[in-house]
């Protein structure tokens, strides 16, 4: 199909308004969902494959024990978020319901891998080479089969000392409280980028990110 149907952030965060389990961030619709057991979860993956069939549209699923971990990108369109998407979340969730089952929102952690550099393309094909990973317009590096961590190279003219972070992303809905755990656990918390991230600092000099979608553009 066409990619005419992709949703601007304002369009997403409008229909997620009648999808409270499901949340977006770093471009995609994702959500969690728990199950009484972990054949509930086959079947409910079952389901979920039939809709993708049904609907020739498929989601990423993470199956682990009695959880699926879902996520809707639309990958002719660039991985980026369509109506289609919309859609099959929607069908997803009625389904859930069906089941009995409890989404999980909360759950939802995507990490990646952030390289200081002030040259991006003088390093990005060694990694790429390395990791097996494929390069995304933006020039970034992700698994092609979605189990590792994405690879984005922080553009700076004086790269930090710590060359390499992890950023990790969570639902908005959740990066309170994970700040003050952090804050508990002995980080040093740097708001000054709030609410789009927060850098943490543990006690030997480490850093990393706890990122939302909040304030991201498209």
């Amino acid at each position: 199909m066409p990619a005419g149907d992709v949703l601007n952030q304002e369009e997403i965060h409008a229909n997620l308004l009648e999808l409270p389990e499901w949340r977006y961030g770093l471009g995609a619709l994702r959500t969690a969902i728990r199950c009484k057991s972990s054949a509930a979860a086959l079947d409910l993956l079952a389901t979920i494959g039939g809709l993708a069939q049904e609907s020739n549209h498929h989601p990423d699923v993470d199956w682990r024990y009695d959880t699926l971990f879902i996520t809707l990108t639309s990958h002719d369109a660039g991985d980026r978020v369509t109506a289609r998407d919309v859609r099959l979340a929607r069908e997803i969730s009625k389904q859930a319901q069906a089941h009995g089952v409890t989404p999980l929102p909360e759950l939802l952690r995507t990490v990646e891998i952030a390289i200081d550099t002030d040259a991006p393309e003088a390093i990005s094909e060694v990694w790429r080479t390395a990791l097996g990973y494929k390069m995304r317009e933006d020039g970034s590096l992700t698994d092609p089969y979605g189990r590792g961590p994405a690879v984005w190279f922080q553009e700076s003219p004086t790269p930090s000392v710590n060359r390499l972070h992890v950023d990790v992303t969570v639902p908005f809905s959740e990066s309170a409280s994970t700040v003050d755990a952090l804050a508990n656990a002995g980080a040093t918390l740097d708001h000054q980028h709030a609410p789009m991230w927060v850098v943490a600092t543990d006690s030997q000099g480490n850093r990393l990110c706890i990122s939302t979608e909040a304030g991201r553009g498209d």
